[in-house]
């Protein structure tokens, strides 16, 4: 029971976050697949909530660019062609290219550390198996590190590719080779970063993004 006037009841936001949190999900590990429509009887029954909070999250997810609203027709997860994902992709490089020239220049020695602590949790996931929490771990830490350019514009833009690509860089870590050759790329990216060595930075960055188009051009 609750007290001191304390209620029980899960806050309207902390449902919408939990919602969009498990979609995100379905839709990264392919359990709601690329291009299929999202039906909301079935899907309210498996997360156990009603179609006005259902709806809230889909309109959320079509903001990040991973659902589409089809009028008449409700939704379905958003498929891009290997050209759009291609496109992306080059566009992410050159992004985080710039914010680590950004970045060597002027993140303090803290952000950097933080950056690290991401890493090494990484790192843990990686030797765990455990390839989600790898993978949400990773993003973090691309996000991170573009944040260490201080350049709002920058971060925004970045922000909205890397929401319309989650299942494609989610994909790019499949079978161990892989995900070890990813990991490797990571430790170089952290070392130059630690280092404020720009040049050997953008190329590891540069690397890495190229390597992921490579990852996933014949699966996509």
């Amino acid at each position: 029971m609750p007290r001191d006037g304390a209620t029980s009841a899960i806050s309207r936001p902390s449902l919408h976050d939990a919602i969009v949190g498990r979609l995100r999900d379905m839709i990264i590990e392919g359990e709601l697949e690329q291009g299929a429509r999202i039906y909301e009887g079935p899907l309210c029954e498996t997360l156990g909530v009603s179609r006005t909070p259902l709806r809230e999250a889909l309109r959320f997810l079509a903001s990040e660019g991973l659902v589409e609203l089809v009028p008449q027709r409700g939704a379905r997860v958003r498929q891009f062609s290997a050209r759009d994902i291609e496109d992306m992709l080059i566009l992410i490089r050159s992004l985080e290219e710039l914010a680590a020239r950004l970045g060597c220049q002027r993140a303090d020695d803290e952000e950097i550390a933080e950056v690290r602590q991401l890493h090494e949790r990484m790192l843990t996931c990686y030797q765990q198996g455990d390839r989600l929490a790898y993978y949400k771990n990773n993003q973090l830490i691309h996000s991170a590190m573009v944040a260490l350019s201080h350049n709002e514009p920058l971060i925004q833009m970045h922000d909205s590719l890397q929401s319309r690509l989650k299942r494609v860089r989610f994909i790019g870590h499949n079978g161990p080779e892989k995900w070890a050759a990813a990991v490797e790329e990571h430790e170089r990216i952290m070392t130059a970063l630690e280092h404020r060595d720009e040049k050997a930075l953008v190329k590891a960055l540069g690397e890495h993004l190229g390597y992921a188009w490579e990852r996933v051009r014949d699966i996509v």
